[in-house]
């Protein structure tokens, strides 16, 4: 293929993808300048009423309840939507967040207990303690510098508190020791290639440096996508211009009329210069649009590749990966439980602790000072996390995530499908990241229990019962449950935004992005090389001259 074929082939890939892809990579920049700064955009919410349909709540979905917690005759229900008081058997509810900082992300609750008579909740932004005497919530200081709380347990007389890195007890609720965790048996300082992806593309593998640096290539993609935009609308306004002076000019020269003097003359002439001024600006535009798109060039490509990779179908081919870690970087941490903790329980008749972590199921001694023992046979978790983690009696747990609802006896390793009572059979080769059911939450009420999928919302669990359908979702808890800036961002960012538009192809559309993207930068830098050489050899050829 010649160089002029070569050139004409470039100039289209590099074109009409990008006329398609300008506008939903400014959308993916501004929504990831949002996402990776979670805590100063926390008190945005975005009205749902705003949204399309699929984002209403609906019998308490989109992960709207998470759990409760039983007090006498009250019965408080905590998740996304903060938490609510029921003084009649979920029959009516009563506002229960006073306290919290205003904006929905600032009162996702994960996980709340009652330990000496106070109610304590674990939080997005950090743990809360029930004052009585004001009836609000008020924010404790812990000794981490991470305050997202993943979940809370009693044991004996002790508060537990799980970060996402470290496990705090306390005695007294007010005081809090930082354990860090001895490292799991064979450990080996290894990280998820999900993880890593991950902070890769929020930067944040970098630190802050690397979140504000990924900040910068979301503007340098916004200023791209318009500068581009602007060269292919700039040859249509420059014609149109042209003609407009033309007509202009031959009504000024008209052979019958009159000439129209020196102030005709005048008006023909500022015409022009405001044509040349146009040619001039784009030309400044492309030198720009070329420069800065070189300069970046390869950050962008990683970034691309690495975001593609965070959402299905490419997401399965990471998500049981595990790599080393990268030295220097955020991931680079002493503790083996660096970002790994999700869920605690405190195996009472075995005096046991048991993690649920990214890594899998863990068992611990009570003393803390042994290594900690995977759970030879575990059930499925997806990679969105434990949201379930409940005893049944002593023996059994019910465990429930994106993959599903199981029932597992941790000292057996016997693993059921709750919902069929088949025995789990681990799948062979990549697997789905989600299951068929979606498991978001769980109440229980008397001896009615509900289950919450993500999709459909309540759902009754014990089908011996008599069916009973979960009390409809009040209007005043919907209205005081907006979405948060944060959240909305996410949904743009990940393409779920559109699903309504386009059903379950939803899911293609990061990766079809991507695609589309590396296809315009890589295009893009083949053109500005190829034609900058030639220039380069011009003014060679010139100079020998």
């Amino acid at each position: 293929m010649t160089r002029n074929k070569l050139l004409k082939s470039f100039k289209k890939l590099h074109k009409w993808p990008a006329i398609i892809i300008a506008f939903i990579a400014v959308l993916f920049a501004v929504s990831g300048i949002v996402m990776n700064h979670r805590q100063l955009f926390s008190g945005i919410d975005v009205s749902r009423n705003l949204l399309p349909k699929n984002y209403q709540y609906k019998n308490w979905n989109l992960a709207a309840v998470r759990g409760s917690i039983r007090l006498e005759d009250t019965m408080l229900m905590y998740g996304n939507i903060g938490v609510w008081k029921s003084e009649d058997d979920l029959k009516s509810f009563e506002d229960f967040n006073r306290g919290f900082p205003k904006g929905i992300d600032n009162r996702k609750i994960y996980s709340i207990v009652q330990f000496n008579d106070v109610l304590f909740a674990g939080t997005q932004m950090g743990l809360y303690k029930r004052n009585t005497t004001e009836n609000s919530w008020q924010k404790l200081e812990i000794p981490v510098e991470k305050e997202r709380i993943a979940d809370l347990e009693i044991k004996d007389n002790k508060l537990l508190v799980l970060t996402r890195h470290y496990l705090l007890e306390s005695t007294n609720g007010q005081d809090f020791k930082k354990i860090q965790l001895p490292e799991p048996v064979n450990y080996q300082r290894k990280t998820g290639l999900f993880n890593t992806f991950w902070e890769l593309h929020s930067g944040e593998l970098f630190g802050l440096a690397g979140k504000l640096f990924v900040d910068l290539l979301g503007l340098v993609t916004i200023l791209l996508s318009l500068t581009g935009l602007l060269h292919f609308f700039f040859p249509k306004w420059i014609k149109r211009r042209k003609k407009k002076v033309k007509a202009q000019t031959g009504q000024i020269n008209h052979p019958i009329l009159p000439p129209g003097g020196k102030r005709n003359q005048k008006i023909s002439e500022n015409k022009t210069v405001s044509v040349e001024k146009l040619v001039r600006t784009k030309k400044k535009n492309l030198h720009w649009h070329n420069v800065v798109g070189y300069v970046f060039a390869v950050f962008l490509l990683i970034n691309t590749f690495s975001g593609m990779h965070l959402r299905p179908p490419l997401l399965i081919a990471i998500a049981n990966k595990q790599v080393g870690i990268i030295p220097g970087t955020h991931l680079d941490s002493p503790n083996p439980w660096f970002d790994k903790l999700r869920r605690i329980h405190w195996d009472t008749a075995n005096r046991r602790y048991i993690f649920s972590t990214s890594d899998g199921f863990y068992f611990a001694d009570e003393t803390l000072s042994k290594k900690l023992i995977p759970a030879p046979l575990q059930p499925p978790v997806s990679v969105m996390g434990c949201n379930v983690l409940e005893p049944i009696g002593e023996n059994y747990l019910m465990v429930g995530s994106f993959s599903g609802m199981f029932v597992w006896n941790p000292q057996t390793g016997r693993i059921a499908d709750f919902f069929t009572g088949h025995p789990y059979q681990t799948p062979r080769g990549m697997a789905r990241p989600f299951g068929a059911n979606t498991v978001a939450g769980f109440v229980q009420s008397g001896d009615k229990s509900w289950w919450f999928d993500y999709s459909a919302g309540a759902i009754q669990l014990d089908a011996q019962n008599e069916k009973s359908a979960f009390v409809a979702m009040p209007e005043e808890i919907r209205k005081a449950s907006p979405m948060s800036l944060w959240n909305a961002a996410l949904e743009v960012h990940t393409g779920r935004i559109f699903e309504h538009l386009v059903g379950s192809f939803y899911i293609l559309f990061v990766p079809l992005a991507g695609i589309c993207l590396l296809l315009v930068i890589i295009s893009g830098v083949l053109l500005w090389w190829m034609a900058h050489r030639k220039s380069r050899k011009r003014e060679a050829g010139s100079t020998k001259k």
